[in-house]
């Protein structure tokens, strides 16, 4: 398609076209989307985005973990650039929408502004990150997270996927790490803005047109371990069992029941279990399990662990088992930032469009920016809140909605 024909589409039909065309990259027959870290669909996606991007008039550039900006320059020379977009990578096979859509709002608000109030007074960029999902390797948020700081190379050097590649060496054949491109850093930027789709259900449910993210929770990811002893399923009696599933059934019902008497918004969630040596006629010597534990308050999460895991010792004990209680992630929740949050809102009501003031359960890029420049989270409703899915979906008057939105506050914030 030329960019002559492209002119003539409404918003909302650039808005459907560029879904598709960028969930091609990666495409499987089933509808999902499957876009790792450095993989041949990854890279191909990145080119067709910096291209997009040339087209619609911005300076496109890499730095050097692989992040893709495109860049609407401002007339004022001094001062910081306003930023936005998102995560181009995926989880295997997932949906169109989740990471792509907030770069595709991006591009697509800034050739809106360009088209029709010219060159701004500050600078705009839009970014497509790298990566956030992790899906690749065991490494979360690297496309903000290098740029920030949070993360380095020191943190991927010894990083292998399922097929043994090195974190490096995928990197290096993709073009990244090797000092090409220059790393612009937070310190570049002004404020962040991430348009998503909520990946929940809420806002459809309530009948909200948008989500005004004003924190995302924090995280605590453990793996406990439960040391038992194996022994003949047939001929050891009851009281004299020292049974590991037993006593982490015993352990995750704990969890389940303490979670019921703390705030409501405190979700638990026990989603994996490996046990040994699993044969139906042995009694388990050791059971591992995961647990994943996020509220919007550090301290409530700390006073539910705390609570919980003393329950845990005296439950361990009394079935002759022991614990190893190991925690993997703590993630502090990160509050947004009130002034951005307050334009938003001010536009929404001046407008009549609804919205709802809300919590997001679920990581995102935002979550790194916030912690070191003013950031905004903005939420579009997904159908039955399917996410990670081919099954995702969010109708194209309510992306449509979102980019109108982010057109408002970019002109706002930069002419």
């Amino acid at each position: 398609m030329v960019m002559e024909e492209k002119k003539k589409l409404t918003l909302a039909q650039q808005t459907a076209e560029m879904v598709e065309w960028l969930a091609s990259f990666g495409g499987s027959k089933s509808g999902g989307v499957t876009r790792l870290l450095y993989s041949e669909s990854w890279k191909l996606a990145q080119e067709a985005l910096k291209a997009r991007m040339e087209e619609a008039s911005l300076h496109a550039y890499y730095d050097d973990a692989g992040n893709l900006f495109g860049r609407l320059e401002g007339s004022q020379k001094e001062g910081r650039a306003i930023l936005t977009g998102s995560h181009i990578d995926t989880v295997v096979n997932g949906g169109k929408y989740d990471g792509a859509y907030g770069i595709i709002a991006g591009v697509l608000a800034l050739k809106y502004l360009h088209e029709h109030y010219g060159r701004p007074k500050k600078t705009i960029e839009v970014v497509s990150l790298c990566e956030e999902e992790g899906s690749r390797f065991p490494m979360t948020y690297w496309g903000s997270g290098s740029m920030t700081g949070l993360r380095s190379f020191d943190d991927v050097y010894l990083l292998k996927d399922q097929e043994g590649t090195t974190f490096i060496e995928a990197m290096e054949k993709s073009g990244f790490g090797k000092g090409k491109y220059q790393h612009p850093g937070t310190a570049h930027f002004d404020c962040f803005i991430e348009l998503h789709i909520e990946q929940g259900e809420v806002l459809e449910r309530e009948n909200k047109s948008i989500g005004v993210v004003s924190h995302i929770v924090g995280q605590r990811r453990y793996n406990v371990t439960v040391n038992g002893e194996s022994n003949h399923a047939g001929t050891t009696p009851m009281k004299w069992r020292k049974d590991a599933m037993n006593t982490a059934s015993a352990l995750i019902q704990v969890l389940m029941e303490k979670s019921k008497r703390m705030p409501a918004d405190l979700v638990v969630t026990v989603g994996q279990m490996i046990v040994e040596p699993n044969i139906p006629n042995v009694i388990p010597n050791k059971v591992t399990f995961s647990i994943d534990i996020r509220h919007s308050d550090s301290d409530i999460i700390q006073s539910f662990c705390q609570e919980a895991f003393e329950s845990f010792e005296g439950l361990a004990r009394e079935r002759g088992t022991s614990l190893d209680i190991h925690k993997w992630m703590d993630e502090q929740p990160i509050k947004m930032c009130e002034n951005l949050n307050e334009l938003s809102t001010t536009i929404l009501q001046t407008e009549g469009t609804s919205f709802k003031e809300m919590t997001s359960g679920a990581g995102h890029d935002s979550q790194v920016f916030g912690q070191f420049i003013p950031t905004s989270l903005l939420f579009v409703p997904s159908h039955k809140g399917i996410s990670h899915s081919p099954h995702e979906f969010t109708k194209t008057e309510d992306l449509e909605k979102g980019i109108n939105l982010l057109i408002k506050i970019l002109h706002k914030l930069a002419y």
